[in-house]
């Protein structure tokens, strides 16, 4: 994790940009690194972990990481826990939360990074900034950006975004946060982050969180299918993406095009999506209204 202040070659510096920006096959094949100290080593097989979670491999990262392993990785293990099922969430929470109560190893950077990550998801964001407000890495700061945009407070995001920047400007994650804050900010700022994200896909391998980036960008501004093509295109490289179809289904209905198989493969693939949850609580609401009328 990009500790705040560090000093010394960075080993991990092209592993975490790979993470940071989508393209985690890339970063699972390329994580063989030599000369690690100890607690590079940790860090590099949570960001390992952390992309086969990101690519639904969860059941391979609970099997693989023991009892035994480093406090980082068993918190990793736990998200992959809490995303593997909706049974397990409960369970999870619990064990969470005794976690960072203990004094031992509560404060741990990765495990308070996962605990945002965890309440975020719940959409428990004053549980999740507890843990992350206080910062002390670049990824800390990043989670709590995006806690705050999705509490609407762009200001609070503003402030965090400040600190990234000047302790790093040019920092994958500070660009990233800055095109997010764009993004929520709207107007004329949608054409900021969209040169951001255009930057890193001129630099970097196209990956799907840059296109479906670039798409919702195009979307804001109004540009369908330059979005449509993007996230087809995101499409060919992840056919199983949730966020890849979810962009496809509203970008559908813009286009006058139907998005029902998309709608359709991302209720089988991510059941607990936002989009398929709304959906399916529009759904329910029609239903009653019908009822009502009958």
């Amino acid at each position: 994790m990009a500790a705040m202040g560090g000093a010394g070659p960075d080993h991990l510096f092209n592993l975490r940009n790979t993470f940071y920006l989508g393209a985690y096959q890339t970063a699972i094949n390329n994580s063989e690194i030599p000369n690690l100290s100890p607690e590079d080593a940790v860090e590099r097989d949570c960001l390992v972990f952390r992309s086969y979670i990101a690519l639904g491999s969860y059941q391979l990262v609970i099997s693989e990481i023991d009892e035994a392993a480093a406090t980082p990785l068993q918190a990793v293990k736990l998200l992959a826990m809490y995303l593997s099922s909706p049974d397990n969430k409960e369970s999870t929470i619990s064990s969470l939360k005794e976690w960072l109560a203990d004094p031992t190893i509560g404060n741990n950077a990765i495990l308070r990074l996962i605990a945002g990550t965890i309440f975020m998801h719940e959409e428990d964001y004053n549980e999740a900034l507890k843990h992350t407000h206080a910062g002390g890495t670049m990824d800390l700061h990043a989670l709590n950006v995006q806690i705050f945009i999705k509490m609407h407070r762009s200001d609070y995001a503003e402030k965090q975004l400040r600190v990234m920047q000047q302790y790093d400007e040019d920092h994958t994650l500070t660009q990233l946060a800055t095109a997010w804050l764009n993004l929520a900010v709207g107007g004329s700022k949608i054409q900021e982050a969209y040169l951001i994200f255009q930057d890193f896909s001129e630099r970097y391998p196209m990956t799907c969180l840059i296109l479906n980036s670039k798409a919702v960008c195009c979307m804001q501004m109004g540009n369908f299918d330059e979005a449509e093509s993007l996230l087809l295109e995101a499409l060919n490289k992840d056919a199983k993406d949730p966020e890849t179809l979810a962009n496809l289904v509203v970008c559908g209905l813009h286009v006058g095009k139907s998005s029902s198989r998309y709608l359709s493969q991302l209720k089988l693939s991510h059941p607990e999506h936002v989009l398929v949850k709304r959906v399916s609580s529009a759904e329910d609401n029609f239903e009653r209204a019908l009822q009502s009328i009958a």
